[in-house]
């Protein structure tokens, strides 16, 4: 997959993408990140990014003609079918589901903005879908960008050892990841749990779904609501509830 970073401070993302997961999917050429500076296509000797915005209020806003010269320049160099996105705290949120889909794209640009934003003519004209990875406000969207490049290049063949990973992850199948448990099997008095010691992967696989679904149930219950269960998960989560001593969902 093909990445490009419309950023005025390349060096944040360069600076990051070198360790972990997608520091190895680089070096082994299954992604490729780029970044494009706006100063870079400034016009003006100053190399001017910003300018008060029409109207008035507090803050500068990013200008038009670098941010759409550099959106410009690096869609000629993405392969056909890649996205513009704009990290924003107005776009929609950035779930596992839109992960995936992004995951399935030839390539993509993620727009950077700093400031108080871009001008709403870049938005409407050269901008694909805006993402938002929370309700909050940051400084730019540096960080968005290399959330969404993280949360995409472990999707991507072969870039996890395993590819198992990915579908345990939580969030895969609506749920949040049950609790686990490595070396020793007794730590300061706490035993790692009999279901995962006998080696019946059936009982195994019966345990996990049940903490995935107690652990959602108490920490996200909307995405239960949002998922639904089958019987055989409602039937789990009850036994849960009643180990826990807590009250099952009505």
């Amino acid at each position: 997959m093909h990445i490009e970073v419309i950023t005025l401070f390349p060096e944040l993302i360069q600076g990051a993408l070198r360790a972990g997961v997608v520091g190895r999917a680089l070096a082994a050429g299954l992604l490729r990140v780029e970044t494009e500076d706006p100063r870079r296509l400034a016009s003006d000797p100053h190399h001017s990014v910003d300018d008060r915005p029409y109207g008035g209020g507090p803050g500068m806003l990013m200008t038009v003609e670098p941010l759409a010269s550099a959106i410009r320049a690096v869609a000629a160099r993405l392969p056909g079918g890649a996205a513009v996105i704009g990290l924003s705290a107005q776009g929609r949120p950035l779930t596992q589901a839109a992960a995936r889909r992004l995951a399935g794209l030839p390539g993509m640009a993620l727009v950077a903005g700093r400031y108080e934003g871009m001008d709403q003519r870049v938005i409407d004209t050269l901008i694909d879908e805006e993402l938002s990875i929370g309700d909050y406000v940051l400084s730019g969207g540096e960080l968005p960008a290399l959330v969404v490049i993280d949360v995409v290049a472990r999707l991507l063949p072969g870039v996890l050892g395993d590819a198992a990973s990915v579908a345990q992850d939580s969030f895969g199948d609506g749920l949040l990841e049950g609790p686990q448990y490595t070396r020793p099997e007794v730590w300061e008095g706490q035993r790692v749990p009999e279901a995962l010691l006998r080696g019946n992967h059936a009982e195994i696989r019966r345990w996990r779904l049940k903490q995935a679904l107690g652990r959602t149930w108490r920490q996200r219950p909307e995405l239960l609501a949002r998922r639904g269960l089958s019987g055989d998960e409602r039937s789990l989560l009850e036994e849960y509830c009643a180990e826990a001593a807590i009250d099952p969902p009505r």
